[in-house]
């Protein structure tokens, strides 16, 4: 992990001096994986819409993305997960910008089943427990009548870098067993119990994920949405608070954020407590989230900060076209209008003090 981040750094490094070299204003960010599919989406349509800045975004996970952006060394961290407050208190003059949504995905491969599988939360951790062992065990036979569950082990998959993935999958478990909660709890990594023993793998990122999956049959993992449609991976159906079974989707993720929308915190207090898991509605997916961009609201420059600001303004606004195309729903209106003025705090540090950011963030059109 540590040699990651020290390679991570050193090409973020290059690519600053590159930028500099070439006489633009160059912004540079890292994290998640869960929002790269879209963030190049987005990178590559700014460069059209302004070209004299140029942006780029390493996929590192949720965790490495705050550590640099806590070390300065990138304008922004994307995380899946709010910073705590033990992170906060490492950067505590942050901004959290929410940017998009997603479901986690939970995937599996097994090529005869017959139908689409069904997980309760309860049985989805016995599994991640080491519990429930094997595809014909009698829990997974009662949700999936007259499916063709083989007589085979869980071959289980995880991340193995620290993940906002994870940290959602793990928020999720922790509400809705009480054995996963006292014996695992949340977090962005977690270690497989002794039952899952050899049965487990770990792989990095969703993207390495996705293809543990797609090569190893009878397995099950998660990733985000993006990657399991992109994989050709089947999902499972997940049954959320109100009891129905639903699957990730555009409009089943929307529906876990609909009524948490309006009732967000202001960008620069704590988000710490901000979760959509296990949200209320029958057509609510129960492993969603928000995933964030996350700046520190005095930047080195006045330059620096307007093409931040500019950029940011330009994602949670024009760039919402962009996210059903790539099975991210957009944005609801109260998430744009509270981030608009999130952005409008972003401030510059001159030689005179700090200096208020004035450039127009509302030139945009709102959706």
């Amino acid at each position: 992990m540590k040699r990651a981040l020290a390679l991570a750094l050193l090409a973020l490094a290059y690519l600053a001096y590159t930028f500099r070299v070439g006489g633009e204003i160059s912004l540079l960010g890292a994290g998640s994986s869960f929002q790269y599919p879209l963030m190049s989406r987005w990178i590559s349509e700014y460069r059209k819409v302004n070209p004299k800045v140029s942006v780029s975004y390493q996929s590192v996970g949720s965790g490495a993305g705050i550590r640099l952006l806590t070390a300065g060394s990138v304008d922004w961290g994307s995380s899946d997960v709010p910073m705590s407050r033990e992170e906060r208190a490492k950067a505590p003059d942050v901004l959290h910008i929410p940017v998009t949504l997603g479901g986690v995905a939970v995937v599996y491969n097994l090529p005869e089943l017959g139908g689409r599988l069904k997980l309760t939360g309860e049985l989805l951790a016995a599994i991640y427990l080491g519990k429930v062992r094997k595809w014909s065990s009698p829990e997974i036979r009662a949700v999936n009548p007259g499916l063709n569950l083989p007589d085979e082990e869980i071959v289980v998959v995880k991340r193995a870098d620290g993940s906002g993935t994870t940290y959602i999958l793990t928020d999720y478990l922790s509400e809705v067993s009480e054995e996963w909660r006292l014996r695992v709890g949340r977090g962005k990594t977690f270690s497989f119990p002794p039952e899952v023993g050899a049965r487990g793998i770990a792989a990095k990122g969703n993207e390495g994920v996705a293809a543990v999956v797609r090569q190893s049959k009878c397995s099950i993992g998660y990733v985000e949405l993006a990657y399991a449609i992109q994989s050709s991976l089947q999902t499972a159906l997940i049954r959320n608070r109100d009891g129905f079974f639903v699957e990730p989707n555009l409009t089943t993720i929307s529906a876990a954020a609909a009524g948490a929308a309006g009732l967000l915190p202001r960008g620069d207090e704590s988000w710490e407590h901000v979760s959509i898991v296990n949200a209320p509605g029958r057509l609510s997916y129960p492993i969603s989230s928000f995933s964030y961009v996350i700046v520190c609201r005095v930047q080195e420059s006045p330059e620096k900060a307007r093409a931040l600001a500019e950029f940011l303004t330009w994602v949670v606004t024009e760039g919402q076209r962009y996210a059903p195309q790539l099975h991210y729903p957009p944005l609801p209106r109260e998430v744009v209008e509270l981030n608009l003025q999130t952005i409008a705090m972003i401030t510059s540090e001159g030689s005179g003090g700090r200096q208020q950011l004035r450039c127009n963030l509302l030139s945009y059109t709102r959706h």
